[in-house]
């Protein structure tokens, strides 16, 4: 039994077996064809919901694996360790479109929505940031207007929008009372395929994370019947900031995998390495920098499983998803860089997997709160 599994009741340790077996087995072979070919790995969906990994916190009445947030941690680090994209479409997909769905929408909803996102037949995404506000999400432009016969006219643009261009549910944030700011938000659910006004715009073309696409959301003349609205008129910055301290956890989990990739990749090439006549993970140079990684990475996944310890608790943990999120991003990208240099030339060029890393990872210090974001949180 190792560090992690010690730390673990039986069933987590069940979990995380379960998803480091299917990462190896079968997301692996796919890792580098996501990455090269920007390529969405379409074919994944259906296993990943059998499996559970679509709706881990989801209880069973609504089809999901009924899972606590420490298993939903350890579900996206063993996927991240193997591929970043695809363990990000499935933490976009839980934690920002299933959960406040879950924790916010009424009971005709989730009998609607959390069934097919659970099972994977549905993809879910999360529409914060716009064009002109990313950090200041109070000051959002798109807007939603009642009308008299109790519709929703929606009209605006989203940014940057996780699983995008291939979403059918999308929680989504507009602005109703400009002159109230973070009070004059509402949330809705919105069937994007089924829906008329509403665009995707084009695949952006990204540094990393690669095989997860994103693209903008455009709203035009967008009606929404009362039935989409997500909460209680008014709700909607609260929702999207509690939504946020949770999807933390799984960036946070996601730099752990990323980093604990370089870790090992790092480890196995300085063995193999040979240099003054003898590996180069004798050389004291090289252990110091494998000895940082290892202390910050552990150190990572400390911080995310404590934050998901106390929302599994329901004890306040907005502080530490966001010390979570800003140690383990940063220790991701440090790992990589690390990483790149014990490789030297090798870790330069793609046929080696660790420049993917650094690209991979240096995401997760932007998305779901910048570090700045985080340090002002904290």
């Amino acid at each position: 039994m190792d560090s992690i599994d010690a730390e673990l009741s039986e069933e987590q340790r069940l979990v995380r077996k379960m998803a480091k077996e299917f990462a190896g087995d079968v997301v692996q072979p796919l890792a580098r064809k996501v990455d090269h070919e920007h390529y969405f790995p379409q074919e994944l969906i259906p296993k990943l919901g059998e499996l559970g990994f679509l709706g881990v916190n989801v209880p069973e009445t609504f089809g999901g694996a009924a899972l606590d947030y420490v298993s939903y941690a350890l579900i996206v680090e063993e996927l991240a360790r193997v591929c970043a994209s695809t363990s990000v479409i499935v933490s976009a997909h839980n934690s920002l479109c299933i959960w406040p769905i879950l924790a916010y929408g009424n009971e005709e909803q989730k009998t609607r929505y959390l069934p097919s996102l659970a099972a994977g037949s549905t993809l879910g995404c999360f529409a914060l940031s716009e064009p002109g506000t990313g950090s200041d999400a109070a000051r959002q432009t798109c807007s939603a207007v009642e009308q008299d016969d109790g519709t929703w006219k929606i009209d605006g643009v989203k940014n940057w929008i996780t699983n995008g261009p291939v979403a059918d549910v999308c929680v989504l944030f507009t602005m109703t009372h400009p002159e109230r700011k973070h009070k004059g938000i509402n949330a809705f659910i919105v069937d994007l395929k089924n829906t008329p006004g509403v665009t995707i715009g084009k695949r952006e073309e990204k540094l990393g994370i690669c095989g997860s696409p994103t693209s903008s959301l455009m709203f035009e003349n967008t009606f929404l019947p009362p039935s989409q609205l997500l909460g209680a008129p008014g709700e909607g910055f609260k929702i999207a900031m509690a939504t946020l301290d949770g999807g933390r956890i799984g960036i946070a989990a996601q730099a752990v995998g990323i980093g604990r990739a370089a870790l090992e990749d790092s480890l196995s090439y300085a063995k193999e390495r040979e240099a003054f006549g003898k590996p180069i993970a004798e050389h004291q140079s090289i252990q110091n920098y494998l000895a940082d990684m290892s202390c910050r990475i552990d150190g990572a996944r400390l911080l995310a499983h404590r934050a998901a310890r106390r929302k599994d608790r329901g004890l306040p943990y907005t502080k530490e998803a966001a010390q979570a999120k800003l140690f383990a991003s940063e220790a991701a990208v440090d790992a990589a860089l690390k990483g790149i240099q014990i490789h030297g030339g090798y870790g330069y060029v793609k046929e080696f997997n660790v420049e993917r890393y650094l690209r991979d990872a240096k995401i997760t210090e932007i998305y779901e709160g910048t570090s700045e974001i985080q340090r002002l949180v904290i």
